[in-house]
């Protein structure tokens, strides 16, 4: 059985698990890594609230009587931080790679509506890049399933018997039919981190995104991906309700920068991606799907 915390309408503090983060862990090799069968639930939480309506202005959401889709992942991010700093979770955070995102709404959800969360981790691959895990993300209301996410992460760890494939040319870039130019103030990781609780240091200013290899802030992926959700929900043709957005992030947009979001629409769905400034390089990639 999973080893589970709960929680009853209020998430767990973030300063003290972002405390945890600068303690030791114990070195990882290839043969050793084995992800906890962990879970945490929180109980009872309010969708409403100013952090709400900060978060609608950060991202570009317009104010509407139902929740943006993205919302529920920043309500769930304490339950997620509180895995990866458990004692027992034996990676260390600042070594993760946030790959893809899958977010399934069965419905819209009513702004003020109280969710019980659950945040669990699964579906651990091994591959030559290292390993990769799920943090599922499940949120209901009176005990019906309404929304649903699977973040997928990487831990770098080459395989050291792997031979270098050199070089591979990058994939062939399809272009939609729509663009729109998407604008990220070298602000924005700090305006998004206050909403959001993610304080990682890559987002926040040059200084300390150098310390970790990049030669500016960047911006947060799941920003990215709701200002892009945010713009596309004002196209012609959008349609709420059920519906499935994915998307695999690819490279960083570096702040301040500015993006092109690109998209076509199609009747079972729409396909989107963001762009360098050039548009011949992709920051996310993804697809929308009406259920």
């Amino acid at each position: 059985m999973p080893e589970t915390l709960v929680y009853h309408n209020k998430a767990p503090a973030l300063l003290p698990m972002y405390g945890r983060t600068l303690l030791p862990r114990q070195k990882q090799t290839d043969g050793d890594i084995s992800i906890p069968d962990l879970s945490a639930s929180l109980l009872g939480i309010s969708t409403a609230g100013n952090n709400l309506k900060r978060y609608q202005r950060v991202c570009g959401f317009e104010a509407r009587s139902h929740l943006p889709v993205t919302w529920p992942h920043v309500l769930a991010f304490p339950l997620h931080l509180k895995l990866l700093t458990e004692k027992n979770f034996p990676l260390p955070l600042l070594g993760l790679v946030h790959l893809r995102n899958t977010i399934t709404q069965h419905r819209p959800i009513a702004t003020g509506e109280n969710l019980d969360l659950k945040v669990s981790l699964g579906n651990t691959v091994k591959s030559n890049r290292g390993v990769e895990f799920d943090l599922i993300t499940e949120a209901r209301s009176a005990g019906r399933l309404v929304w649903e996410e699977a973040s997928t992460t990487l831990f770098r760890q080459p395989d050291s018997e792997s031979k270098p494939s050199g070089k591979k040319a990058p994939p062939q870039l399809e272009r939609y039919p729509n663009t729109e130019n998407l604008k990220a103030p070298e602000s924005i990781g700090r305006q998004y981190a206050r909403v959001s609780g993610d304080t990682n240091p890559i987002h926040m200013h040059a200084l300390s995104a150098r310390a970790f290899g990049f030669p500016r802030a960047i911006a947060h992926g799941m920003w990215t991906k709701a200002h892009a959700l945010a713009l596309l929900e004002r196209q012609e043709g959008w349609k709420g309700g059920a519906l499935s957005i994915s998307c695999q992030f690819k490279k960083p947009l570096l702040l301040p920068g500015t993006a092109q979001l690109n998209w076509q629409t199609g009747e079972k769905g729409w396909d989107y991606q963001v762009l360098n400034a050039q548009g011949d390089a992709p920051h996310l990639t993804g697809r929308i799907d009406w259920l």
